[in-house]
């Protein structure tokens, strides 16, 4: 009975630290090498991973931030759309040896985003890179005028006004909600532990005094 307590609080620590040791890679690519998307092309991506036995999730988040859930993959190839449909019109998902594969049939500006494939692995979330996909962006240079520059026309740059980075922003929201999956569950458990090793040790005082 004097070894619990220790062997409980190694446990925990144990399980605390548990999150830090496995890591898996998954890295997402077009299949073909694009160098500009066009309106009705048919898109191929792939996501290689080094973890062969298990589903991934097929991914897109919009130009606003929104996440949207197109396919999952089983490790038996079984593949699930939106709506727990086994086909969809617009895309096409299967699995390879060591990789994933996502088809966009008709490539429109709905489908523009960055795409993403992840793991659930023992209640963590492993992401992979963002692969960008969009249109090119076409500018019209607007017809100028000269004119005498004014007074009013000089202005100081605003520090403030700057564009902020999209992709920046995309990395704070996952990391964010990469630690909300990952820590509140370890966090739990490690708590339940401590609670259990309270106890033990309680009990184990007690038992000690009733002891002649």
């Amino acid at each position: 009975m004097d070894s619990s307590p220790a062997l409980l609080l190694l446990l925990a620590l144990g399980l605390c630290e548990y999150g830090h040791r496995v890591t898996y890679e998954m890295k997402v690519r077009f299949r073909d090498t694009i160098t500009q998307l066009q309106l009705g092309q048919r898109m191929e991506l792939e996501c290689h991973t080094d973890k062969k036995d298990s589903g991934m999730f097929w991914v897109r988040q919009d130009t606003n931030g929104t996440l949207h859930f197109i396919v999952f993959i089983s490790s038996l190839s079984r593949v699930t759309f939106e709506g727990n449909q086994r086909t969809s019109t617009r895309f096409e998902a299967s699995k390879g040896n060591a990789f994933y594969q996502l088809v966009v049939k008709s490539f429109t500006q709905q489908d523009e985003g960055n795409y993403f494939c992840l793991m659930n692995i023992n209640q963590m979330l492993y992401f992979s890179n963002g692969l960008p996909a969009f249109f090119p962006v076409t500018t019209t240079v607007a017809p100028t005028t000269t004119r005498p520059t004014t007074r009013h026309d000089i202005t100081k740059k605003d520090p403030f006004l700057e564009t902020p980075d999209p992709e920046a922003g995309t990395k704070k929201e996952l990391n964010f909600f990469c630690d909300i999956v990952i820590w509140v569950p370890l966090s739990g458990t490690c708590i339940l532990l401590l609670i259990a090793l309270a106890i033990t040790t309680v009990l184990c005082r007690r038992k000690t005094r009733q002891q002649p």
